[in-house]
């Protein structure tokens, strides 16, 4: 059988070869830049049914002992142990854990730790190589290669009966996640992590929370504080359309609707009515939910928050003072 050749002589397997060639030697350099860097945890929770075990991943983001994991990975734990491939086991804290962006911050008792380098994940378009490295179902030091699939998602976290927000700008890849990659690395083809990997949603979806500005803020807080303040004024809301009028004189078609109103909290002692639409907060627009968790950060604690209600057709000022959120 005869080889098909290209316009300069080449075979067209030869050109395959060569580019399976360049997409394995990248994933190779990934994994044996980063993986020093992945641990694996080992936690032992408290459960209603008593002592449980359970395994998850970590990053290591310093070299005297922080790690980088997701927070659902040490609920309802202090510490426990990581392993590393070069056979080390370490005991570790937990500094601080942040449901609501499922975040966490360990220390282990080590102080010689090979750091990742963090990267930007603002920077990532769609198709992208990224590679995961983790501990699925107990296998450590595993690696997975595949594409940012997707860009810009909400990843829901938080309980039914607690708060509940949405993580942004969520990454979704088809490299493959499994049980136990949870706070592993998702790295782009240069080593540097891009995302810690927080969620299978089915087959070829895995999501991971982005390495941003937030997430760095987040992160500072955790070592700092041990905990994330946020703001919360006590409502459920959604996107709701406004009546024409209303849209042409605010130049724009879409505010937030309030479906519940929590009792005894800040929009309730402002006069909030379930009903009522709001369309903007100190001056700025009001079109989703999440638009107004942006504005929750700590520091509006105790602050006054001037916001334009749509009530009965007409448009008013309500000023309401946030009170702290609680994770747990």
């Amino acid at each position: 059988m005869s080889a098909v050749l290209t316009s300069d002589g080449r075979s067209a397997g030869a050109d395959s070869d060569a580019a399976l060639d360049a997409y394995s030697q990248t994933v190779i350099a990934v994994a044996e830049r980063l993986s020093p860097s992945v641990a694996n945890v080992r936690v032992q929770r408290q459960t209603r049914r008593g002592p449980s075990l359970g395994a998850g991943s970590a990053v290591v983001i310093a070299r005297d002992g922080y790690l980088l994991t997701s927070a659902h990975v040490v609920e309802r734990s202090r510490g426990g142990t990581v392993g590393f491939g070069d056979g080390r086991d370490l005991r570790f804290t937990v500094v601080g854990r942040d449901p609501l962006s499922d975040l966490a911050v360990l220390q282990a008792e080590g102080r010689d730790l090979i750091a990742a380098e963090l990267g930007e994940a603002s920077s990532l378009r769609v198709g992208q190589l990224v590679v995961a490295i983790g501990n699925p179902n107990g296998f450590g030091g595993s690696v997975t290669a595949g594409v940012v699939s997707g860009l810009g998602r909400s990843l829901p976290v938080g309980s039914r009966r607690g708060p509940y927000r949405l993580v942004e700008n969520v990454i979704q890849t088809d490299a493959a996640l499994n049980p136990g990659n949870s706070g592993g690395a998702l790295a782009d083809g240069h080593g540097c992590v891009v995302g810690i990997n927080t969620a299978v949603a089915g087959i070829g979806l895995g999501l991971a929370v982005p390495i941003n500005d937030a997430t760095r803020a987040i992160v500072a807080a955790l070592i700092r504080d041990g905990r994330v303040d946020r703001a919360q004024v006590g409502i459920a809301a959604a996107p709701a359309p406004l009546p024409p009028a209303i849209a042409k004189q605010l130049n724009r078609d879409h505010g937030i609707a309030v479906m519940t109103v929590v009792e005894g909290g800040p929009a309730d002692r402002a006069g909030v009515r379930t009903g009522d639409v709001l369309v903007g907060v100190e001056g700025q627009p009001l079109a989703d939910a999440t638009d107004l968790q942006r504005l929750m950060v700590g520091e509006r604690i105790g602050r006054p928050l001037h916001v334009t209600v749509l009530r009965d057709s007409s448009l008013s000022e309500l000023t309401i003072v946030p009170t702290p959120l609680r994770a747990d």
